[in-house]
């Protein structure tokens, strides 16, 4: 019996600079999954190597509003006098075709997405310490101190919410991250609540 299993909505969320898309790129390069990424919309400039629809869709705060206005975002949030979101028809879509979903979002951003989707999984990625975290921070190289001040000082309130989320995975190494992420996926799809439905039939004493 071939079984039409509704996808999963994960949600890797963090600190800035913590590593999100380094360790959510590793865990698309491993093999044997159904892993769909939802790129997500922002207001600021991309970033040396970035490309428009691969990292972000890079639009104008008019557009962004726009998008709030009407209703058509899952998620947003504002920071350093820039939005992140996440378009809300995309993902439902994928979700319904019984992909596994990935959000790479801000901390602000999961808080709001748990309150409308909170069947979803959610996994925060962690520093091995705030020095750490510090100088991945400075060795991009893109903002001047007094915003990577800021960001620290956000990251620390930002991980005492980690309680909120379902799992902390620390990013000690990338390929390390990825392999826990990877783990708690597969055993989540596994789930008893989320499967038992579909063997109901099966299962029924005769």
């Amino acid at each position: 019996m071939k079984l039409d299993l509704k996808g999963l909505l994960i949600v890797i969320s963090g600190p800035s600079g913590v590593g999100k898309g380094t360790v959510r790129s590793a865990l698309f390069n491993m093999s044997g999954h159904d892993l769909v990424y939802s790129i997500s919309m922002t207001t600021r400039k991309p970033r040396e190597g970035e490309v428009n629809g691969r990292e972000y869709y890079f639009v104008s705060k008019e557009e962004f509003q726009k998008y709030i206005q009407e209703d058509k975002m899952l998620e947003y949030a504002e920071f350093v006098n820039n939005y992140y979101g996440t378009p809300r028809d995309k993902v439902m879509e994928l979700l319904e075709q019984g992909k596994e979903v990935v959000l790479e979002i801000e901390v602000q951003g999961a808080e709001i997405v748990r309150e409308k989707m909170p069947e979803a999984i959610f996994i925060f990625i962690a520093p091995p310490s705030m020095q750490d975290l510090y100088k991945r921070l400075l060795s991009r190289g893109t903002e001047p101190q007094e915003v990577i001040a800021e960001r620290v000082q956000k990251a620390q309130r930002e991980i005492k919410l980690a309680y909120l989320y379902d799992y902390i995975v620390v990013n000690d190494t990338v390929e390390n991250a990825a392999d826990k992420i990877m783990a708690i996926i597969r055993a989540e799809h596994a789930k008893v609540e989320r499967t038992i439905h579909q063997y109901k039939e099966m299962l029924e004493v005769k």
